[in-house]
């Protein structure tokens, strides 16, 4: 008798073509396991699959549109109710929502993402929490790469959410267009998010539970704050979500090459500088500008020099083993 493997086996051992061939039948099991690798040290692996079997992935990006807020504001319900209304045109919708914990193996629903729970079950809709480690301002570093590959897989929307307020709802005007900023009526949420500088990347504002008292002066608050379009909702009961769509779609429609372009100029900006932190001759740089064996200056154009000419420096990567700090920031005297 022939025993059946189990799915989770199955994707654990697959290639990633295979599993790229999978999720492009429609398994949103390979899809989480991709997503998976995209966060791992695999991701170039990954993308270098969808360039042998898209045609061009770079040539039609997918479509993304960006959800955040102060904590309680109701991202995730709103999200919820905009999965709903886009699932009931016909898209297929991923969630990406950015978390400052630990991501969920096989990538599932968040466990305080209740909203989204009905989603959870069709075969249309991808929920998955992404980890924000390792990446200066809190944006998760893969987010860009899992972006390229749900758009390779045919998904026609995602939704990325934010959680918290932080650099990374800063960071989020890079990657989607337009960024939605959810409010809550009252407790000077608008104030709040003046300082925050969210309303400096919000393309459309929301004001959330707007069935609740002082929402019609939150509205006049942030009127005189933005000249974004400014909405209610009462996502809970999904009420003014169909004209949050059209609003969305306005917007996508209005979009521009010089925009599209201003995206990506911060995308490699914030990618780059998270590659420089993180660089392996940093250390011996800054411990040699301490040292006094450079100036800041040239230290900074041995950082973005290929490794090739750095290498020629020996003042960069040959020190006495007697130097404090030297010893100090490589962390041994070797």
């Amino acid at each position: 008798m022939t025993v059946s493997r189990p799915v989770s086996d199955f994707l654990a051992s697959s290639s990633v073509s295979d599993l790229v061939a999978a999720a492009r039948a429609g398994s949103v099991r390979a899809a989480g396991r991709l997503l998976s690798l995209v966060e791992s040290n695999r991701r170039s692996e990954v993308l270098d699959s969808l360039a042998a079997v898209v045609d061009s992935p770079a040539a039609a990006p997918a479509r993304v549109v960006g959800v955040t807020g102060p904590p309680g504001a109701g991202k995730s319900t709103t999200i919820g109710a905009l999965v709903a209304e886009y699932r009931q045109r016909g898209l297929r919708v991923a969630v990406l929502a950015v978390d400052p914990s630990s991501p969920y193996s096989g990538g599932a629903l968040l466990g305080d993402r209740i909203r989204m729970a009905a989603h959870i079950n069709d075969p249309g809709v991808l929920i998955r929490s992404v980890a924000t480690r390792g990446h200066l301002g809190g944006l998760a570093a893969a987010v860009p790469a899992a972006i390229r590959l749900l758009g390779a897989l045919s998904y026609d929307l995602i939704l990325l959410e934010t959680v918290g307020v932080g650099q990374s709802e800063i960071e989020i005007a890079a990657i989607a267009d337009p960024t939605i900023v959810i409010l809550n009526p009252g407790a000077g949420d608008a104030i709040q998010a003046a300082k925050a500088g969210l309303l400096e990347v919000a393309d459309i504002l929301v004001v959330n539970k707007a069935d609740r008292d002082g929402a019609d002066q939150t509205v006049r608050d942030l009127r005189a704050e933005s000249h974004v379009p400014i909405l209610t909702l009462v996502a809970a009961r999904a009420e003014g979500v169909s004209t949050l769509v059209e609003v969305i779609e306005a917007h996508r429609r209005a979009d521009t090459l010089a925009r599209r372009t201003a995206r990506a100029r911060a995308q490699v900006l914030s990618l780059a500088h998270t590659r420089l932190r993180t660089h392996p001759g940093l250390a011996h740089l800054a411990a040699s500008v301490a040292a006094g064996r450079h100036d800041p200056y040239t230290a900074a154009d041995l950082l973005l020099a290929p490794a090739s000419e750095a290498a020629h420096d020996t003042r960069v990567f040959r020190y006495e083993t007697e130097d404090p700090a030297f010893c100090d920031a490589r962390g041994s005297t070797e």
